[in-house]
This record gives structure tokens, C-alpha cells and sequence, in this order.
């Protein structure tokens, strides 16, 4: 089982390690026995913008997030790539209340529930691709070392 502590710092772990992120800043996080908060921002590889803010709960041996918010920018800020959040305004969506705003905040489509690791995973897929995939193995063990020495501390 992942406790709410696990998981914020596998979410750290990931982002530390992973080809994806550049750099990330955690803006807030709690964890209780039963649920937390995570709300981080990140710089990407490509240096779009990515914020996310994901609040989730232990239901038996699974966290789920139950309120989300992940929001895709470009490196300015200017301009929106994609939002998924599950904020209760668009009830006719199938899938409601999970949805996309895709470009521009009308543009709304169906989505599903993700968390930030399944995001994490799909924007390394969609904006990476071979770039991050031919990421030396030296980069990712470097990125690793840091973050342990820097959790021993």
C-alpha cells in the first residue's frame, strides 16, 4: 500500500530523475494518514510551463485524486496548451466531470481521471518522444545522486 507520504515523495523522485522536467518547484504540499495536497510547478524540457495541483485520497490500498487541476502552458505563460481538471461545470461531457480545455478555455472534450504521474507519463509520450527516450543514462543517474544527497541532508 502507498501511504499519502509515499506518494509526494515518489512525485519528487520522479520529477528529479525524469528527462521530462528541467525543474520544479514545490508550491505546497501536505499529507495526513488518509489523504493529501500536492500543488507543483514545472519547468519542461522544452520549456513549456506545466502547474499542477492534485488533491487525493486513500480509498483501500489506492490513492485516487479526487480534485485535479493540471495545467500546460507555453515557456511565456501566454498561451494555453491544455487543462485537465474536474471541476463540475460541464455535466452534459461524457465522462463528467472529468474534462480537457484544449487551447483555448472553450475548447472542452471528454477526458478521465488521471493523476500527476499518469500526466507526467503522457506529456513525456505526446511532447518528448525520441528526444527524452535517447536521454543518456548518465543525465538520469546524475539527477538521482542529487536528489539523494540533497534528501540526506
Amino acid at each position: 500500500m502507498t501511504t499519502p507520504a509515499d506518494y509526494v515523495l515518489q512525485l519528487q523522485t520522479h520529477m528529479t530523475v525524469s528527462p521530462l522536467i528541467d525543474a520544479f518547484q514545490v508550491i505546497e504540499q501536505k499529507a495526513w494518514p488518509d489523504r493529501g495536497y500536492v500543488r507543483i510547478r514545472m519547468t519542461l524540457h522544452n520549456g513549456d510551463f506545466l502547474e499542477v495541483a492534485e488533491y487525493f485520497v486513500l480509498e483501500g490500498d489506492e490513492l485516487v485524486p479526487h480534485r485535479y487541476r493540471y495545467q500546460w502552458m507555453d515557456g511565456e505563460r501566454q498561451r494555453l496548451r491544455r487543462r485537465w481538471d474536474n471541476i463540475e461545470h460541464y455535466p452534459g461531457l461524457p465522462a463528467f466531470p472529468h474534462h480537457v480545455h484544449i487551447g483555448d478555455e472553450q475548447c472542452v472534450e471528454p477526458s478521465h481521471r488521471l493523476s500527476i504521474l499518469d500526466l507526467l507519463r503522457t506529456l513525456s509520450d505526446e511532447i518528448a518522444g525520441d528526444e527524452l527516450r535517447d536521454t543518456p543514462r548518465s543525465r538520469i543517474a546524475e539527477a538521482r545522486a542529487a536528489y539523494y544527497d540533497r534528501a540526506a541532508l
